[in-house]
Parts: structure tokens; C-alpha cells; sequence
């Protein structure tokens, strides 16, 4: 089997599940806090950045915060003890493929699931927006293509932090365990984005790429610039560290 069937057969597992509505959830908090609130986004103008701006980044910020890595922690868990119940992993591994391909698969739809999160919560803004706008009479879109370019770059930068997560989830077979390991990992983020080793921290990135946007958009609140070096080799020696060992540990204890 290649790892495209191999996706296939996890994308099937999860339409039987009830991950849809993980899914949604961050959706309708965000968007729904950001519609009550609105009228907060006309007090930011003296630090220098528009209404509408703020409107877009402050929800952003909410969402990258606690509500991707926590949905992350929940998906990832949640594909592991799937497969653990009634002894799913050991048919998966008696299949005519390696550990490695069953794990990276699984990883990959990871990051599908990821995508269609931070695609539903894009396509949030727009009416959450319109709705704030007639609100409050004041128009709160902004640009859609610098909403879309947002988004392309916090998929991307979120990768390194789902290897962890999908590592910490095979790494920790007790369900309350993962769980509560992937959480703790979130009460950081803030206090490592104000420090200069931020980069070593992967589940700050999101953080990191948000505030730093919301910076650029504030003329009176200086500069939050990222810089690529050492971040970007960090980045991905942390992203393959996290899949070489989930690769390695994927199915071990099932096997003993």
C-alpha cells in the first residue's frame, strides 16, 4: 500500500467519527466572541491599527492561542486510541506495510484535519465580519486576500507543532495522560513568544506568526519582527526529530 490509500483508509475512519464537531467548536467560540466584542476593536486605534484590523487579529490571536493547539492535542489523541481499542493497531500493522508508512499516514491526515480547521475558521471571518459590520455599522472586512495569505502561512508554520503533538500521543498510552501533557504544553506559549529562544518552542509559532502581524499593522506599538535564522532549521529539525521518534515507538508496545 502507498501512503495516498493508506490516507484513504484514515480519512473513511474519520467520517464514522464525531471529529466534525471538534471542528467546529473553535469556529463558533471565536467567531461568535468576536461578533459580541466588537465594539472593544474601536478602543485599539491609539495604538495606530484600524478596527477591522484588530477585529481580524485579536480573534486570530484567541484562536492560535488555546483553541488550535487544544484541538490538536484532542485529534491526535483521539486517532491513537481509536486505533488502540480492540486491538486496532495490531491488524494495521499486519497489513503488508511498515510502521513507518501506518504512522506517517496517519500523521498527514493529521495535518488534513489541521488544514480544514484553519480553513473553517478563515471562512468564519467573512460572515462573522459582514454580521460585526451591520452590528455595530462599521465595516470590519478587510482585504480577503491578506485573510488568505494568513491563513497559508499559519497551516504551514503550525506543521512542527502537530509532529509533537502526534508524537506526545504515541509517546503517552494513558488517554488522561496525552491529554493533560498536551495541554500543559499551551500554558507557555505567551511567556515563550516574549523570549528571545522562542524559536526552540514550537507551539508558540502560531502565536508568534499572529502577534508579530499584529504589530505590523500597529503603527504606535513597535516592532515584534521573526527571524528566520535560526527559526526555520529549528523548525524542521524539531518537525523530523518528532516524526523519526513517532515512527520509531508507532505500534512498539502493541507488539509486546
Amino acid at each position: 500500500m502507498n501512503l495516498i490509500r493508506l490516507m484513504k483508509i484514515e480519512i473513511r475512519k474519520l467520517k464514522r467519527s464525531k471529529i466534525g464537531l471538534i471542528l467546529l467548536i473553535p469556529v463558533l467560540l471565536v467567531w461568535i466572541s468576536g461578533i459580541m466584542n466588537a465594539d472593544m476593536n474601536f478602543e485599539m486605534q491609539a495604538e495606530g491599527i484600524s478596527p477591522e484590523n484588530n477585529f481580524f487579529i485579536q480573534s486570530f490571536l484567541g484562536y492560535v492561542w488555546f483553541m488550535l493547539p487544544s484541538s490538536l492535542v484532542v485529534i491526535t489523541v483521539l486517532m491513537t486510541q481509536t486505533e488502540r481499542g480492540n486491538n486496532g493497531i495490531l491488524k494495521m500493522l499486519s497489513l503488508p506495510v511498515s510502521g513507518a508508512a501506518l504512522c506517517l499516514s496517519k500523521f498527514c491526515t493529521i495535518l488534513l484535519v489541521m488544514g480544514m480547521e484553519v480553513a473553517f475558521i478563515t471562512a468564519g471571518y467573512f460572515p462573522a465580519a459582514w454580521i460585526a459590520s451591520r452590528k455595530w455599522e462599521y465595516d470590519f472586512l478587510i482585504e480577503p486576500g491578506y485573510v488568505l495569505q494568513i491563513a497559508a502561512l499559519l497551516f504551514l508554520i503550525s506543521i512542527p507543532m502537530a509532529a509533537i503533538y502526534w508524537m506526545l500521543a504515541i509517546l503517552f498510552h494513558n488517554t488522561v495522560a496525552a491529554v493533560g501533557v498536551g495541554l500543559a504544553t499551551v500554558v507557555p506559549i505567551v511567556l515563550a513568544i516574549n523570549t528571545k529562544a522562542w524559536f526552540a518552542y514550537p507551539m508558540c509559532y502560531p502565536m508568534m506568526l499572529i502577534t508579530s502581524k499584529m504589530h505590523e499593522l500597529a503603527t504606535n506599538m513597535g516592532t515584534f519582527s521573526i527571524r528566520l535564522i535560526p527559526w526555520i532549521p529549528t523548525a524542521i529539525a524539531a518537525t523530523l526529530a518528532a516524526l523519526t521518534l513517532s515512527c520509531t515507538l508507532f505500534g512498539r508496545a502493541e507488539r509486546r
